[in-house]
């Protein structure tokens, strides 16, 4: 996973607003309390920090990859 599908993902599962506070305040029990700034700062992989975001604040697995999008007849 990308950086930026990192930061994507956040941003559609949380909202603008909510995705920094995660991102930046979010201690993460599965790596010693530390946040996903510095987890992702010390070179852990985006996924594996996106992964423990998802099960630590109870993210329906079905959209740990993304929610789903619905095409519109229009599209």
């Amino acid at each position: 996973m990308t950086l930026s599908r990192f930061h994507e993902l956040l941003l559609e599962e949380f909202g603008e607003q909510f995705s920094q506070v995660i991102f930046r305040d979010t201690r993460l029990l599965k790596f010693e309390d530390k946040t996903p700034a510095e987890l992702l700062a010390a070179g852990l992989s985006p996924k594996e920090i996106w992964f423990a975001i998802c099960d630590q604040l109870a993210v329906p697995s079905e959209r740990w990859h993304g929610k789903t999008k619905t095409i519109r007849h229009a599209e």
